[in-house]
């Protein structure tokens, strides 16, 4: 096609490689083959083929390599377009030697490297734009030479420094965009002058500092002035109220002070006008009503006080408003709204009173209305029961009155509603049932009667219902057992009946509250269904009956088992005590009888409990929270005895005082007698079956001497445990440095100068252990003493004896993980590059063995109390007293064991221990080391979280607050390791990352890219993480 000098074959979905044919087309002077899928190189016989060449695209190919360098021989080129590709290899410097060159696109590419100062040798070029491309440079003071450069764009970059004041000599700028990297220092004000046609400044999501420069006044072509997420400071210049053809302008999220200009309401084009994140003080003026054109006003979070100016009416174009987080009050205009078709009206967390305005909602095209934590009062407004487009109400916190029931209506798209806390009034209507995506609804605190609708059963999207503190009645309909409801609160109402079994058909229940109403019959056995439930409060009913065996099947109770204030009666179910993660269990006010079961002993976690006024008899269980107890909690009993201040002890005879006295003496000097001898037996014992000959070491010595009596070594031991025993005097409480639920830790140093550290575990009975399970369980011991990594404390071995097991370990004289995050150090030595370092350790550590082990190895047990340090904050991974090692042949279905807070939560209904329980508890403990703080209230919230936005939280907000943010490559990594640790906790094992691929992520940062400036990252946009 010799006589072709124009082809476009854009947006053709063509394949290959460069088209031949092209090449045959030597009068082509415009070229375009973008938005196609060529691959591979461009041939570097194109500028002999085609030396006319003008104009070329090659934008949106997946195109590789570096930018060619014989692309400097198309001598007549005007127009190079290569942007997203997958070019690497920087910006070449032939690239300088181009006059000819009018427009420059390689945006959206992988090139990385300096912005070549020989650009500004480009006295031609109109159009320069290397967005997104991986340019880690400061801007070179040369550019200011391109005095008919008309549009600039740099931003989402990693570009450093200042802004040249040589950049003013770019006389022709009208599109200035360098937003999104790391530049510092000021704007300089030689700019605006210098810049007549300018007509868009965006510097956002950068560290720009000092005041707002007066002269932008001067660029009076501006249209959009985007300056939001820096660091500015000072007051907003009056001289921005001199761009009168600005449409946009945008300070949010800076360190602003001072009142808002009246000046700005001269900007009759302005539509969008955002100053929220700062701290701008005095009252939003009057004069805000002259900015005819205003859509969207936010204002939010700063320190502005007084009233909603009556001006604000004006604006006939509203249809965002968002002051919500200041220090507002009085009333809001009574015509705001009127007329208008606002979708976004915020006023909350303020102190406003009165009425909520009745035209607020008047165009029905209301969307997110937030007015809570204020005083209003009164009705709600009429016309929002007609807002079909409905998606956020939070009214809570007010004083709002009248029939709900006439305030809301049928909201198909509406998620979230909140009005508890008011005095509203009326019946629930059959129209909630219309609410079909509804995923959170609360009326608790008002003063709503009649029963719950049938109709509520079609809310199929609800999650959380709270219907608390109200006057409702009837009993509860089994249709709200269909829905899969993750909270239900109903107490302090006045419902009766029985509890619907139906209930127990939703398997995400979390949380049940039906306390403090009038119902009745027994507790459903099928309530022991409900494996996800982790509290149940059925106090203050009149339920009667026996306390079903099957509620002991929830083993994910962890807040509150509260059956007090009922007419329960039989004896307390032994089965309860398999509840070992509950913290309060109530019982109390009922007419239970027998004793309270023995081994409500081993509920290990219980922090509270009462067992007042029943008919109880027998000793009260050995575990702490009973012994901790106060009597008020057995108080009003029959016969409880136990060593409880305020308790009778258990065996306290009532015979006379002298022949009592000469009994205990008695008693006391032969049970002394019996005791010395059994402690000086049983201390013999313990030496001769734990003594090993110093100088005829196995490699593993296993020596069977009793029932599952037993010593394990490393291979090349330097000392036995005999010499531990003398080292630490028979574990004399001397040489205890730590005591701990599970047991003891004893630091022994030995002959050699070496240091160990002991743990002494009580372990049950082993004489019925098989010995098929005894030899499996020496076997692992074997295999733990065989582990060598950096960041996995060395087990030197191990000895059992009587009731006790003995794990000795190398010893690290900083402590654990715990300790020092939570002391001094964590704030003065444990700073963001430490906390990397650890995170990073410890997944190089679960790494090696689940993935460089065999058998693999589980740990089990990862918490910041079984990490330890070295002098120079290297994490080492320890205690692997409860770590079973798992076949990769066969599944190993074992007890389930690790701490609160950090066990994974399919651990409470499958009872299956894989490498997937190991990587929950890795996340949680990264986000500890990262917040200060344990992420349980994080970890709660994600699903709300994940559903709305007003709920979402910024990063930087759960960052341990006692470091100043992190920034450059740190905040990088930070923000990462957030993301891989959220990607971890996730409830479904499957969707877990391995251990491998978070280690060698984590090391090599391949994910670390910031997509936005850090201050402005959300939780929610870290929970995309891909294994």
């Amino acid at each position: 096609m010799p006589t072709v000098t124009f082809m476009s074959l854009y947006l053709n979905n063509l394949i290959g490689s460069f088209p031949e044919f092209v090449l045959n087309s030597g009068n082509i002077t415009y070229l375009d083959l973008s938005q196609n899928n060529f691959s591979g190189p461009v041939p570097d016989t194109l500028p002999e083929k085609l030396p006319n060449l003008r104009y070329l695209n090659l934008s949106t190919n997946p195109l590789f390599g570096g930018i060619p360098a014989f692309l400097a021989r198309l001598t007549n080129l005007h127009d190079l377009r290569m942007a997203n590709n997958n070019l690497t290899g920087g910006i070449p410097e032939f690239l300088g030697s181009m006059p000819q060159l009018r427009v420059l696109d390689l945006g959206d590419n992988k090139l990385g490297g300096p912005i070549p100062p020989v650009l500004g040798q480009l006295q031609m070029l109109r159009y320069l734009d290397i967005k997104n491309s991986g340019l880690v440079s400061t801007l070179p003071p040369q550019l200011g030479n391109l005095k008919n450069l008309t549009f600039l764009e740099l931003s989402t970059n990693h570009l450093s420094g200042g802004l040249p004041p040589e950049f003013a000599g770019m006389r022709a700028m009208r599109e200035f965009g360098i937003s999104t990297n790391n530049l510092t220092g000021e704007i300089p004000p030689g700019l605006f002058p210098s810049w007549p046609e300018l007509i868009s400044f965006q510097v956002q999501n950068n560290s720009l500092a000092g005041n707002i420069p007066p002269e932008l006044g001067k660029a009076r072509k501006l249209g959009v002035l985007y300056l939001y997420t820096n660091k500015l400071n000072g007051s907003i210049p009056a001289e921005l109220g001199e761009l009168g053809n600005l449409t946009e302008l945008d300070l949010s999220d800076n360190s602003l002070t001072g009142p808002i200009p009246s000046s700005l309401g001269k900007l009759k084009q302005l539509t969008r006008l955002s100053l929220f994140f700062n701290k701008l003080t005095g009252v939003i003026p009057p004069a805000i009503g002259n900015m005819t054109a205003l859509e969207n006003f936010d204002v939010n979070t700063n320190r502005l006080e007084g009233e909603l100016p009556a001006t604000i009416s004006a604006l006939r174009n509203l249809v965002s408003l968002s002051v919500f987080d200041n220090k507002m009050n009085g009333t809001i205009p009574a015509d705001l709204g009127k007329g208008l078709a606002l979708q976004t009206v915020s006023f909350a967390n303020n102190s406003f009173s009165g009425e909520l305005p009745r035209h607020l909602c008047d165009g029905f095209a209301l969307e997110r209305f937030t007015a809570n934590r204020n005083n209003f009062s009164g009705s709600l407004p009429p016309c929002l029961k007609n807002c079909t487009a409905l998606l956020r109400v939070r009214l809570e916190g007010n004083r709002f009155t009248g029939d709900i029931s006439e305030a809301f209506g049928v909201h198909p798209a509406l998620d979230y509603l909140d009005v508890s806390g008011s005095k509203l009034t009326g019946r629930l209507s059959s129209d909630w049932g219309g609410c079909i995506k509804l995923t959170r609804l609360y009326l608790d605190g008002n003063r709503i009667s009649g029963g719950i609708p049938v109709a509520f059963g079609s809310m199929a999207s609800l999650k959380d219902l709270n219907l608390a503190g109200n006057d409702l009645t009837g009993s509860i309909p089994p249709v709200l057992g269909n829905l899969s409801l993750f909270s239900l609160n109903l107490s302090h109402n006045s419902f009766s009946g029985p509890i619907p079994a139906s209930l127990s058909t939703n398997s995400t229940l979390q949380r049940v509250d039906l306390s403090g109403n009038l119902l009745s019959g027994t507790i459903p056995a099928a309530i022991g269904k409900l494996g996800a439930l982790t509290l149940l409060d059925l106090s203050k009913n009149r339920l009667s009956g026996q306390i079903p065996n099957e509620l002991g099947n929830l083993v994910q109770l962890q807040m509150l088992l509260d059956l007090s204030s009922n007419s329960l009666s039989g004896t307390i179910p032994s089965n309860l005590g398999s509840l070992i993660t509950l913290q309060r269990l109530n019982l109390s006010h009922n007419a239970l009888t027998g004793s309270i079961p023995a081994g409500f002993s081993g509920m290990s976690s219980l922090e509270a409990v009462d067992f007042s006024y029943n008919q109880l008899t027998g000793s009260i269980p050995s575990g702490i929270a009973f012994q901790n107890a106060s009597a008020n909690a057995y108080i009003g009993n029959l016969g409880l005895c136990g060593d409880v201040q305020g308790l009778t002890p258990c065996g306290f005879s009532s015979t006379s005082s002298s022949s009592g006295h000469h009994k205990r003496v008695v008693i006391a000097t032969v049970v002394s007698v019996v005791g010395v001898v059994l402690l000086l037996a049983i201390a013999t014992c313990f030496i001769l079956l734990c003594r090993r000959r110093p100088r005829e070491k196995k490699e593993v010595e296993s020596n069977t001497i009793d029932s599952y009596e037993s010593t394990i070594w490393e291979k090349e031991g330097k000392f036995t445990f005999f010499d531990i025993v003398n080292a630490t005097d028979n574990f004399n409480e001397t040489f205890c440095v730590g005591k701990g639920g599970f047991g003891s830790v004893y630091r022994a140093e030995l002959p050699s100068g070496q240091v160990v550290a002991v743990k002494r575990f009580h372990v049950a009975d082993t004489g019925d252990i098989p010995d098929a399970n005894k030899k499996s369980f020496e076997n692992e011991i074997k295999a733990l003493t065989e582990v060598r990594h950096r960041n996995i404390v060395k087990l030197h071995g191990f000895c059992t004896s009587g009731d006790y097991m003995y794990l000795v370990y190398e010893y690290l004289e900083r402590g654990s993980l715990g300790k020092t995050l939570y002391g001094e150090e964590g704030k003065k030595k444990m700073d963001w590059g430490m906390r990397v370092k650890v995170v990073q350790g410890l997944a190089h550590a679960l790494s090696y063995l689940h993935h460089d082990c065999n058998p693999v190895i589980v740990h089990r047990d990862i918490t910041v109390n079984n990490i330890l340090l070295e002098s120079d904050f290297e994490p080492r991974l320890s205690d692997f007293g409860t770590a079973k090692l798992l076949s990769s042949a066969s599944t190993n279905w074992t007890s389930v064991a690790g701490s609160y807070g950090y066990m994974a939560p399919e651990l409470a209904y499958t009872m299956r221990v894989t490498e997937k329980c190991d990587v929950y508890s890795f996340g949680v403990v990264a986000l500890e080391v990262m917040m200060g703080k344990h992420p349980g209230d994080l970890l709660t919230s994600l699903p709300a979280i994940s559903s709305s936005q007003e709920d979402d939280l910024l990063l930087k907000d759960i960052l341990d607050q006692r470091l100043d943010a992190p920034v450059g490559q740190l905040a990088e990594e930070v923000v990462f390791i957030v993301r891989i640790a959220l990607g971890c906790t996730r409830a479904n094992p499957e969707s877990r990352p391995s251990m491998r691929s978070v280690a060698q992520e984590i090391s090599a940062h391949t994910q670390a890219y910031l997509s936005e400036t850090f201050k402005l990252i959300t939780i929610s946009k870290l929970t995309d993480y891909q294994k």
